[in-house]
């Protein structure tokens, strides 16, 4: 007999009007009210000047540096991050546990100081841009820069969640296949593939997502300059410290509907790929 009912163990926190009551305070004062102040910015400027600002030629400019770099450092983040969480969790190695503590490390290291390493490896005096520059590969305050940067601070998102659900696929599923004559490449693409895909396809959102929103990182390894190597996130806070506000919400409501779309485009792929699999 169990030791707690499944009544009690639900009371073990206070009542679900206080809980629902605290976690929506919390809700509305750390995330709707900032992002309603930055939507009535937006409004206040009426669709002619809103439209003037966020479709002029530096802001555009803007939009396909970032969007280009998010989308290389996503793709090798969904790549590289795939292939370290499976050896993680699939094999056993001197320093594994080193390996995988240095994976949190883009969470605990303040983007700034990432963003200053960069810059001394990669710059044309660094270690490394010493001899990539004379090859004609410039790193350093160049849009390719600016990707490295967002591979570093986003790819812990796609180890941290593939990690665990790779770890939850049961080892007897793939004997099984592998005793009814499955290859490698076919356990993989018919039972570890689908199982892990929701996450993911999470963990590359949020990837991407981080990506279009890095600052401190990006802000040192750049150059910061226009129409070449300028972010949106850097363009915001250039209109913040010009203090024109409107400007600066009306550019980061252009950024928070991208990540709204990427979220939305990302729960209908999980969706029908989980409706996929219940029919099978």
């Amino acid at each position: 007999m169990p030791l707690f009912s499944k009544s009690s163990q639900r009371g073990l926190l206070p009542g679900f009007s206080l809980t629902l009551g605290v976690t929506l305070l919390y809700f509305a004062i750390i995330v709707a009210l900032p992002l309603l102040a930055m939507l009535y910015k937006s409004v206040n400027l009426g669709w002619s000047d809103f439209w003037a600002i966020i479709s002029s030629e530096r802001a555009v400019a803007t939009y396909k540096i970032t969007i280009g770099a998010a989308l290389l450092a996503t793709l090798f983040n969904a790549l590289f991050g795939l292939l370290l969480a499976w050896v993680l969790v699939r094999y056993e190695f001197p320093g594994r546990r080193l390996l995988d503590a240095v994976v949190d490390l883009p969470f605990a290291l303040p983007t700034a100081v990432a963003g200053l390493a960069l810059v001394t490896v990669f710059s044309a005096n660094g270690w490394f841009g010493r001899y990539l520059e004379p090859l004609g590969v410039k790193i350093a305050y160049a849009p390719l820069g600016i990707a490295i940067a967002m591979m570093f601070t986003s790819i812990p998102f796609v180890i941290r969640t593939v990690q665990p659900v790779l770890e939850d696929v049961a080892v007897d599923v793939e004997e099984a296949a592998r005793s009814l004559g499955a290859t490698n490449w076919q356990i993989f693409a018919r039972v570890i593939w689908p199982a892990i895909f929701p996450a993911f396809i999470a963990g590359c959102s949020l990837s991407f997502a981080r990506s279009l929103g890095e600052f401190g990182a990006i802000v040192f390894i750049s150059g910061n300059l226009p129409f070449e190597t300028e972010v949106m996130s850097l363009l915001v806070f250039i209109r913040l410290d010009e203090y024109d506000y409107p400007a600066a919400a009306a550019i980061a409501t252009v950024m928070l509907v991208m990540a709204f779309l990427m979220l939305f485009v990302t729960n209908s792929i999980q969706a029908w790929q989980l409706r996929y699999a219940d029919r099978s």
